[in-house]
């Protein structure tokens, strides 16, 4: 791996956390992801499952974790499983764990070989009454592809149809959004490694450069960080493309006078960081987008303001709205008058600024969480608002990653330019 090893007693701690939220007497079984198949011999490259690497920090494909909390020989409450490594493995492949080398990281003592599992699983099931199971559970999921822990769940439900079956993610979904210090530390070099590339472009970009080109000065960055690379399929969207929220093509040409959106984040050791910044394509905004910038700004730091612990998200998000329908009001985009006899269900605001406020942050780059649930101190969250104006081709979004703390809010990403002056003066070359 890339990246320096984190601390196991992250890991470790994550799987107390959750022993304790589990029903007397339960097992849970963790699968790792597949590795995705392209064409041909291809493959994708290796993504592992968020929840194992919360649980484990088990970064190898074909990894399975059992978990027994109450078992009476004390060898079976954790055990880890992960591939057998040979001579042809290594030639072809490379390293792969040792036993030693997975304790290591997970943390966990009792590590087997994958081949074993069948048989301890056997053989723990026949003292089990509760079963713990893995699905994707997020809202917006696509679970149209089967997952290795989809295939276990029909297997398993079949061969032991007398077990009682219960869902892990609930429990998962209400652990991984309260962040350990080491996990804010492994986030915080995400961040620094996404400046770094930030600061890189603004040295770049100038009319005439290629979208895909400001994305390779992007992942040159990242990469020589010792980061795997995107948190997520990059946006580098000049002029028009600004105004399209999922542009991801990165495949025309910046324009002198138009500006440009970069949604981009850094992966560090599969923590991620999720940054927006919409600069000038000649290094100076003009009169009207600079306006628009300061207004985006001004909503973002109010933003900050509110996001505090015990909102409800629900209530963050609409004084989000009346922040930037103020704001829409001085950029003359609505009257005072038509926002007064607006219907409620249908928010002017939303032409201008579709999208949400925030979203959680962390091993998922949409990380989970519960439902519905208030904001609590440990939580990530970025603050991304944004006004798209298609008929000027004005397209500005800027997001950082907060911390929630006690009293104030820590920004991860305070290092990185946010104030247009400063933007303008380092395109300069100040």
């Amino acid at each position: 791996m890339r990246y320096e090893p984190i601390d196991p007693a992250l890991f470790s701690k994550n799987r107390e956390n959750l022993a304790k939220l589990l029903k007397p007497n339960s097992i849970v079984v963790l699968h790792s992801n597949d590795v995705m198949p392209t064409n041909a011999d291809g493959t994708m490259p290796f993504k592992q499952n968020a929840d194992l690497i919360y649980l484990t920090g088990a970064d190898q494909e074909e990894s399975i974790l059992i978990l027994y909390p109450d078992a009476p020989n004390d060898a079976q409450r954790e055990i880890l499983f992960v591939r057998e490594t040979n001579e042809f493995i290594a030639v072809w492949e490379g390293e792969k764990y040792t036993k030693e080398r997975a304790t290591e990281i997970s943390g966990i003592k009792n590590v087997q070989w994958t081949n074993n599992f069948e048989t301890v699983l056997h053989n723990l099931l026949k003292q089990a009454d509760h079963v713990y199971l893995s699905i994707n559970e997020h809202l917006r999921a696509d679970t149209t592809v089967k997952t290795r822990n989809d295939r276990f769940i029909e297997k398993i439900q079949k061969e032991y149809p007398l077990h009682k079956y219960e869902r892990l993610s609930p429990l998962i979904h209400q652990l991984r959004p309260i962040k350990d210090q080491i996990e804010i530390e492994v986030m915080q070099k995400a961040c620094d490694i996404t400046e770094a590339g930030f600061r890189r472009v603004l040295n770049f970009i100038k009319p005439g450069v290629g979208e895909w080109e400001v994305e390779a000065e992007y992942i040159h960055e990242f990469i020589r960080s010792k980061s795997k690379g995107f948190a997520y399929t990059p946006i580098i969207g000049g002029g028009h493309n600004a105004c399209v929220l999922h542009y991801i093509e990165n495949n025309c040409v910046l324009q002198d006078g138009d500006l440009v959106l970069m949604d981009v984040g850094a992966e560090y050791a599969n923590w991620n960081a999720d940054m927006t910044r919409t600069v000038p394509v000649n290094g100076k905004f003009t009169e009207r987008q600079r306006a628009v910038y300061d207004a985006v700004l001004r909503v973002m730091r109010k933003a900050n303001e509110i996001l505090r612990p015990g909102t409800l998200p629900s209530d963050y998000q609409k004084q989000v709205m009346g922040f930037m329908e103020e704001e829409l009001i001085g950029l003359d985009l609505i009257t005072a008058e038509e926002a007064q006899a607006q219907d409620e269900s249908k928010p002017l605001v939303k032409k201008y600024f579709p999208h949400g406020t925030s979203h959680h942050l962390g091993v998922d780059v949409h990380d989970v969480s519960r439902p519905n649930t208030p904001f609590a101190v440990g939580n990530v969250f970025t603050i991304e608002p944004g006004i798209y104006i298609r008929e000027e081709n004005i397209g500005i979004r800027i997001e950082n990653n907060y911390l929630i703390g006690e009293t104030e809010n820590i920004d991860l990403m305070a290092n990185i330019p946010i104030e247009a002056d400063e933007i303008e003066a380092l395109m300069a070359g100040s």
